[in-house]
């Protein structure tokens, strides 16, 4: 399997936000926000794999800056780093005052994605390998940042198993 450069993955997608994506403070749901992120991160993901893909896991999204109605939303997403079926993916969000052209970047997020196959198990995927400054930085933090995925995935399967699935605080249990 030939290695890709991370621009082999970019995708990009500008969105404007309209009434029905605000909240009653007239800013985006973060929710819809990402709905963006992932959508453009998976269009990433699949780009750099070249097969269907599913979400493993969305670090931290940061929201950095809110997002206005009228105001535009411009997500850049392209593959970090890989490991033998999965992918990392850094996704970038720029708001723009479309009638200032003011620009800030409003979210930045890390998602994981997996390769699958036609029958459902995961599937290999190429090595990425970064080219300019930012992607080798990217790139160089990545262990680490799958290190601590492991970690708090392990971390949410004890609470998941310890809270099961009925309220313990509703007397059901």
């Amino acid at each position: 399997m030939e290695s890709k450069p991370c621009k082999n993955s970019l995708a990009v997608k500008t969105s404007h936000v309209l009434p029905p994506d605000t909240n009653n403070h007239g800013t985006l749901f973060g929710g819809k926000l990402m709905a963006h992120i992932d959508d453009v991160a998976a269009i990433s993901a699949v780009r750099h794999a070249r097969k269907p893909v599913v979400t493993a896991s969305t670090d931290s999204v940061d929201f950095l800056a809110p997002v206005k109605e009228t105001d535009s939303v411009c997500v850049e997403a392209f593959v970090t780093w890989t490991h033998h079926t999965s992918m990392e993916v850094f996704a970038k969000t720029v708001k723009e005052d479309l009638l200032t052209g003011e620009r800030e970047v409003c979210t930045t997020a890390f998602l994981t994605y997996v390769a699958i196959e036609d029958d459902g198990k995961p599937a290999q995927v190429p090595v990425v390998y970064p080219e300019s400054a930012q992607e080798k930085q990217l790139h160089e933090g990545a262990p680490e940042r799958a290190e601590e995925r492991k970690k708090r995935r392990s971390h949410s399967k004890a609470v998941a198993a310890d809270f099961g699935t009925d309220y313990p605080w509703n007397g059901n249990a």
